[in-house]
């Protein structure tokens, strides 16, 4: 009984995060187009190196910038 109650706590934890947009679930663009989450801008830095607009140096230190341990759109929504 124990266990079911932990199992039940969880899974009712993961779908309240997930729902509440907790995460990259989905990329998200503001107003003007830019990226607001971290999918988002990883998405288009893979983008762009592809289509060889960025150096894959610049895509990372963008990522790095805005995703990475003090990134500057980790508390957009």
């Amino acid at each position: 009984m124990k266990y079911l109650f932990v199992v039940v706590f969880f899974l009712a934890g993961f779908l309240l995060g997930y729902h509440f947009g907790i995460g990259n679930q989905t990329p998200k663009y503001g107003k003007t187009g830019l990226p607001k989450n971290c999918k988002a801008l990883i998405m288009d830095n893979l983008t762009g190196v592809a289509l060889q607009k960025y150096t894959p140096e610049d895509a990372l230190d963008s990522i790095n910038r805005n995703c990475g341990a003090n990134g500057l759109i980790w508390a957009e929504r």
